[in-house]
């Protein structure tokens, strides 16, 4: 079987896999109590993985360089990553949701670099001199692999804002660092001001408690555990719009991924532009010459080290720093495809690399 018949065999097996697996991960979440739908997901996933790495290590042999020369080289590993980073969070949380929202972007990537794409940017073709380096596969292999891990960060923080319809809500978990969630006593809730009391202790009067007596007078006392806060009467406390509890542990659970695959992806992200700054200047004579993709690399950098230093430091949580995160997304996307679409600076060799 030559290179080309293997190829189209496999682009088009990821395809449809992937899109097989974006119907099994939005039926599970549709009708969660159905059973096999995650482990369904999760073999279509690794699949899936398994057909592009085969596609891209077939290239390589035949080639006999690393597959990332060329645009669809380029979307199915960055296809590869996506599902590889997939399968981490999703083994790490222990929920289908990372599917719902990761498949159906895999499905996307892998479907323009196989339907789209004119069939003489698919072949493998001999690389250009400024490519012919060793630090073509130690740069732009781990930057692939960073926006890979921010990309799937930066979507199930969309996820978070879509769950909680852009509430502000406290937070409790286990994030690093001195923001992350931050745990003040109370349980999940949203408030129009973050307290930071602990709760106040029942105090007897008559026989009962003060917080009896609220609930007597609420005549709802289980609505009023989940959606109220019981503070201080000198604290004047905001009513807020019920999330159910369902929608506040999905919440934490989406936030809590978010975080942690973006804490994996800007450590890569770092290493990336210091091995292209490396390279760079082997090859031109400069560390850094602000090319617009040098400049966009810079802007994503900024972008989500704003974020963690926002979580870490400042102690955001929930709603803004998913706002930061959604926004990286647009970043990325201009970072690595939006650039190259002008066909200017350094990094560009030939229309649409």
């Amino acid at each position: 079987m030559n290179l080309v018949v293997l190829q189209n065999w496999l682009d088009n097996a990821s395809f449809a896999i992937l899109f097989l697996t974006m119907l099994v991960y939005w039926v599970g979440a549709a009708f969660p109590n159905l059973p096999y739908l995650a482990a369904l997901g999760t073999a279509g996933m690794a699949i899936a993985n398994l057909c592009m790495a085969t596609l891209l290590g077939a290239r390589w042999i035949e080639a006999g360089y690393f597959p990332l020369s060329n645009l669809y080289e380029s979307l199915f590993f960055l296809t590869w990553g996506i599902t590889a980073v997939h399968l981490i969070a999703e083994n790490n949380s222990r929920s289908r949701l990372v599917g719902v929202v990761t498949a159906p972007v895999a499905m996307a990537i892998a479907a323009f670099a196989t339907l789209t794409l004119p069939s003489e940017m698919q072949l493998s073709e001999p690389l250009v001199p400024a490519l012919k380096s060793n630090w073509l596969m130690m740069h732009v292999s781990v930057m692939m692999l960073s926006y890979a891990a921010l990309m799937v960060g930066s979507l199930l923080a969309i996820a978070f804002l879509i769950v909680t319809r852009g509430q502000n809500i406290q937070l409790q978990g286990s994030s690093v660092g001195t923001g992350g969630y931050r745990s003040n006593g109370y349980r999940l809730h949203k408030v129009t001001e973050l307290i930071s009391q602990p709760p106040t202790p029942p105090v007897e009067n008559n026989g009962f408690t003060r917080n009896e007596r609220n609930n007597n007078g609420n005549g709802n006392a289980s609505t009023a555990v989940l959606n109220l806060v019981t503070a201080p009467e000198s604290q004047v406390i905001a009513s807020v719009e019920s999330l159910s509890p369902q929608r506040l542990s999905l919440a934490e659970t989406l936030d809590n991924i978010s975080y942690r695959v973006i804490g994996l992806g800007f450590p890569l992200l770092t290493i990336g532009i210091i091995a292209g700054g490396v390279w760079a200047n082997e090859a031109w004579g400069s560390y850094w010459s602000w090319d617009p993709k040098e400049t966009w690399a810079l802007i994503t950098w900024l972008v989500f080290a704003a974020y963690l230093h926002s979580r870490i430091t400042r102690g955001w949580q929930g709603r803004r720093p998913a706002i930061l995160a959604a926004a990286g997304f647009v970043v990325v996307w201009v970072c690595y495809l939006g650039v190259n679409l002008l066909g200017k600076g350094l990094h560009s060799y030939g229309w649409f690399f």
